[in-house]
C-alpha cells in the first residue's frame, strides 16, 4: 500500500533504541508481529506500520489476511490522508481516525486500484486497514475509538517511542 500525504514529519523522533545500543538482550517486536487492540467493541490483531518504510509496503503483495487482522498506520502528526492500493491484492476497509483515537471515515478499497481514497477530515493522525466489509459486518462505525493506551503500549514493544505521536 502506498501512501500518497504521507506527513512523515517527526516519524525520525520515533526511532528508540536498538538492542545493540540499549544494553539490554530484549528483542523488540516488528512490524509483522501482531497487537490485540480494541476499536470499538471488537478486537483487531493489528500490525502496526510506524516507519516510513513499513507504511510505503503497507499490506502490498499479501494474498490474504485473518478476519479480525489488520494493518494500523500512525503517523507523527494530524493531516489529511490519501491511500491507494498499488500492488495490494486483497480488497480492503480503509478507516481514518483523529488524534483522539475516534473513528471519523471508512471507504472502500479495490485491488490494484491506484486511484487515491482520500481523505475528507484534515485532522487525521491513524489509518486502519481492514478486510473489505468488515467494518460493517462488525458494527464499527464513525465514533468508535481506538485504545490508544494499547497501541502506545504496542509502539513501545516496537523499541520506538509514542510520545513521538503524542501518546503516552
Amino acid at each position: 500500500m502506498n501512501i500518497l500525504f504521507s506527513g512523515l514529519l517527526g516519524l525520525t523522533l520515533l526511532a528508540g533504541c536498538s538492542r545493540a545500543d540499549s544494553g539490554k538482550d530484549t528483542a523488540f517486536k516488528t512490524v509483522d508481529d501482531r497487537f490485540g487492540i480494541r476499536v470499538g467493541e471488537r478486537t483487531v490483531q493489528m500490525q502496526l506500520a510506524v516507519r516510513a518504510d513499513e507504511q510505503e509496503k503497507g499490506l502490498m503483495f499479501r494474498q490474504s489476511m485473518g478476519a479480525d487482522e489488520g494493518m494500523l498506520f500512525v503517523f507523527g502528526v494530524p493531516q489529511q490522508m490519501g491511500f491507494w492500493m498499488r500492488n495490494t491484492l486483497i480488497p480492503l476497509d480503509i478507516g481514518y481516525f483523529d488524534s483522539s483515537g475516534e473513528l471519523k471515515e471508512i471507504y472502500p478499497m479495490y485491488p490494484r486500484d491506484e486511484r487515491t481514497v482520500s481523505s475528507h477530515g484534515r485532522n487525521l493522525q491513524f489509518c486502519l486497514e481492514m478486510n473489505q466489509g468488515w467494518f460493517k459486518q462488525n458494527g464499527v462505525r464513525p465514533g468508535a475509538k481506538l485504545d490508544l493506551k494499547a497501541v502506545a503500549d504496542a509502539i513501545r514493544a516496537r523499541g520506538l517511542k509514542p510520545e513521538a505521536v503524542g501518546l503516552r
